[in-house]
């Protein structure tokens, strides 16, 4: 069975909420291919995203890199370094998935909105 990564944008951010709950469809998210994510992560940008500062499963839990395994807050402070690092990658791999999730980087860098991530 593949497994997925899901983003979406979070239309208002609410301090202090856990965002435990699996929820892609409120938050329109579009899936990227799991094995996409591992492909790139172990050989592209792994090393890069440890200093992407973002936030684990709510705002009051400060973490740099993706959670993996949960659920990740990206501030819009760090939006473009995603994205750089995102299009950057693209360019090797030229995937449908990434040109989408790049779109929707920066559909939440236009609005200023926080971007979440459900990982596996």
């Amino acid at each position: 069975m593949p497994y997925i990564h899901e983003f979406g944008i979070i239309d208002c951010i609410e301090k202090n909420k856990d965002y435990d709950f699996y929820e892609p469809e409120k938050y329109n998210c579009i899936s990227v291919d799991g094995d996409l994510i591992d492909e790139i992560y172990y050989k592209g940008f792994g090393d890069k995203m440890k200093n992407l500062e973002t936030f684990a499963h709510n705002t009051n839990r400060p973490y740099k890199d993706l959670a993996y395994y949960g659920v990740t807050l990206i501030p819009p402070k760090s939006l473009k370094q995603f994205l750089n690092i995102i299009i950057e990658e693209n360019a090797k791999y030229k995937s449908k998935e990434l040109k989408e999730l790049t779109k929707k980087i920066c559909d939440a860098i236009k609005e200023n909105k926080w971007l979440i991530h459900f990982g596996i």
